[in-house]
């Protein structure tokens, strides 16, 4: 009998260390990038927003809400999940060429969730892009919808400025950044995502990576402020080592507010007051529970945000191409929209691919009521 339990003890010590050792190689991948090192952790101690090992938010942000395990909400995910989490056909789209566009049109094209691409001013942008057709370091899972990936990097012309709020799996895209690589003239980012730049081979001196209340000169009259949000960051194992932030776009002609990821808090009125008004205000409206409702806003939030910043439209993001909550994949718009009306907000909301001309006042169709 002694012997019996002594072998299945040894048994249950090698597959132990057979899981850790396989997770220590599977988390080596380059698509993980690197936590920050060296004189760039250096730079990052000395950031007042950086206390205790990791970066924090203004106000004490809990990952879960009170009262509320991980076993609960993993229970909810696999049992209380919305029949409609998925659209259950493919989203409308349009594929637009943005290869040969006026140059002396402003112009922004959403790809679904939180990737845009702008034209303002004759300099091209790209926030966040996500490309590969997953939100997650195993490629099967968590998977765009179907309609939702009508955009290849081929697609794009240079782009003058990338933009990239943190380093989360559906905002930082190892396949697609890469393949971007020869096509980017520079990179704005957080403090401490540089790291991952570095690690794949980026030029660095392309790389601009800023903390909060920073600011960048872009050149012909292009400035971008990095501003707060409330969230969280990580790649791997290790959380809040790189800073996620918004950014706040001031070009020649316009005022726009990049919102990223970002739950519910007195920064935006901060935001709005400093540097508002905006004239679009671009803000996460997905992927929001009750349980994590300090990291994701709810709708009607979104809405109460925009209005802090003091915006001239709303346009919500973060929604139609990745199941990240349990709420029903178009509730995000449904919610929005209802609560815009109430405080007669103008909603920007095109169908994936579509050109939006930024001079223009256009009431959009709600082409969510189609999907079937």
């Amino acid at each position: 009998m002694r012997k019996r339990v002594i072998k299945m003890l040894l048994i249950l010590v090698a597959l132990t260390a057979l899981v850790v050792i396989s997770v220590y190689i599977f988390l080596q991948q380059p698509k993980f990038g690197k936590t920050p090192s060296g004189s760039r952790q250096a730079r990052i101690e000395k950031s007042q927003n950086f206390k205790d090992g990791q970066f924090q938010n203004l106000n004490f942000t809990p990952d879960l809400a009170e009262g509320v395990s991980y076993f609960k909400v993993l229970k909810e995910f696999i049992f209380n999940k919305s029949k409609n989490a998925k659209p259950a056909s493919a989203l409308p789209s349009v594929h637009s060429d943005l290869l040969h566009l006026n140059p002396a049109q402003d112009i922004l094209v959403w790809f679904g969730h939180s990737s845009y691409f702008m034209q303002i001013d004759g300099k091209t942008m790209l926030v966040d892009p996500v490309f590969s057709g997953s939100a997650s370091p195993v490629k099967f899972t968590t998977r765009s919808f179907p309609g939702s990936d009508v955009y290849s990097v081929e697609d794009f012309p240079e782009i003058d400025f990338l933009f990239i709020s943190h380093d989360h799996w559906d905002h930082l895209d190892f396949e697609t950044v890469t393949k971007l690589k020869s096509k980017v003239k520079r990179i704005i980012t957080g403090l401490g995502t540089g790291q991952h730049f570095e690690t794949w081979g980026f030029d660095m001196a392309k790389v601009e990576e800023k903390d909060w209340n920073e600011a960048v000169d872009l050149g012909d009259g292009f400035t971008v402020n990095i501003t707060q949000g409330r969230h969280f960051s990580g790649r791997g194992l290790s959380r809040n080592r790189a800073m996620w932030v918004s950014f706040v776009l001031r070009t020649p002609s316009k005022k726009m507010f990049l919102g990223g990821d970002s739950g519910y808090d007195t920064h935006f009125k901060s935001i709005g007051e400093k540097f508002g008004p905006f004239d679009l205000v671009l803000l996460e409206c997905g992927q929001y529970n009750k349980n994590w409702k300090y990291i994701h806003m709810m709708p009607e939030e979104v809405v109460q945000a925009a209005e802090d910043l003091k915006a001239k439209k709303l346009m919500p993001v973060h929604w139609a191409k990745f199941e990240l909550a349990q709420h029903a994949w178009d509730e995000p718009i449904i919610r929005v929209s209802a609560a815009s009306k109430l405080r007669n907000i103008p909603l920007v909301t095109p169908m994936i691919g579509e050109v939006v001309n930024l001079d223009e006042d256009k009431i959009f169709s709600p082409w969510w009521e189609k999907v079937k």
